[in-house]
């Protein structure tokens, strides 16, 4: 642990010019005493560090002195390329392992290169969380995370409505999708096999264990490509919810809005299929097949639309909408 701190600490004189006791401890999340005491241990170890006395004293390394521990180990440069979205290295456990490599990398970038880090902090953030939702931590997720990048097969119990399942899996990948942690992961059983895998999304919050103990290592598949495999699934999520179909007619204007109101999905299916088509009346309205989840999603999204839309089936709903328009006419009759 010390050995670490130690390390650390010339990294940190490395990369800076001077830091004061205080600064240094704040950074190594110790007493400045210990930092006292640190640096008397570095000198007795032949690293040239050097305290100036006074208000304006700290420590610095004497004759640009280098330090050659500024190699990267795998998993320090795996979670570097991750190092801008800190909340996400937070839930995984891993930004102890991307701080020492954003401190090895500015060790050995050239003086006018230091501030690259903060710099490109300053210049792109990524907030993950859906609006309006409290983003929450699934308690399993570290553990999940270890498994991924040492390609652990683990045996997991999974929350699926009423019942648990258990499954033995071979993590492949995690994804953060509007606050939520799922992973991809081959399911090892009778219906899985390195011919044919089966490759399965599990939300990880609803895992209730997660045993990577006696799973071993498994042999990652080179061919597996976790953005094009997530794209895939999602895009076939987003069907599947789709089980009914409403007929309208749209504006110009409502053609504009209805990916914003039902989403790019089921809109690009739409108007894909009825290409530039248009009613006889010469206003340039279109009439499309709309794929939706329900009458009452579809209700609630069209609204959305206002007068950009005429609801030609089923009967019900558009029945449903004549009402509202009665009951607007009314609320704003003079």
């Amino acid at each position: 642990m010390r050995a670490a701190r130690l390390i650390r600490m010339v990294l940190l004189l490395q990369s800076r010019p001077a830091m004061t006791a205080a600064e240094l401890a704040r950074e190594l999340e110790v007493s400045e005493r210990t930092v006292t005491r640190d640096a008397q241990a570095l000198s007795e170890a032949g690293v040239p560090v050097y305290a100036d006395r006074g208000r304006a004293g700290g420590y610095r390394l004497v004759g640009g002195y280098r330090t050659r521990l500024t190699g990267l180990d795998r998993g320090e440069a795996e979670a570097l390329f991750l190092s801008g979205v800190p909340g996400a290295l937070r839930d995984m456990g891993l930004q102890d392992a991307a701080s020492a490599a954003r401190l090895k990398v500015s060790a050995a970038l050239l003086p006018s290169l230091r501030d690259a880090s903060r710099t490109a902090a300053q210049r792109f953030h990524l907030d993950a969380p859906d609006w309006f939702r409290e983003p929450k931590t699934p308690e399993l997720l570290p553990a999940v995370a270890q498994a991924v990048w040492d390609d652990r097969r683990i045996t997991a119990r999974y929350r699926r409505g009423e019942e648990e399942v258990v499954r033995e899996l071979e993590p492949y990948g995690l994804v953060l999708k509007a606050g939520v942690w799922y992973v991809c992961a081959r399911v090892v059983g009778a219906d899985s096999s390195p011919v044919r895998p089966v490759y399965r999304v599990y939300r990880v919050d609803r895992f209730a264990v997660v045993d990577a103990g006696a799973g071993g290592r498994f042999e990652r598949d080179g061919g597996f490509d976790l953005p094009a495999f997530w794209e895939e699934r999602a895009a076939q999520f987003a069907r599947s919810v789709l089980r009914a179909e409403v007929v309208v007619r749209l504006s110009e204007e409502g053609v504009r809005r209805l990916p914003h109101a039902v989403g790019p999905v089921p809109a690009r299916a739409a108007l894909e299929a009825v290409g530039a088509a248009v009613d006889g009346d010469g206003r340039g309205w279109v009439t499309v097949t709309l794929p939706v989840e329900s009458e009452e999603v579809a209700h609630t999204q069209l609204t959305s639309l206002g007068p950009e839309v005429e609801v030609l089936a089923p009967e019900g709903l558009r029945e449903r909408f004549a009402r509202d328009a009665e009951r607007l006419a009314a609320l704003y009759r003079p």
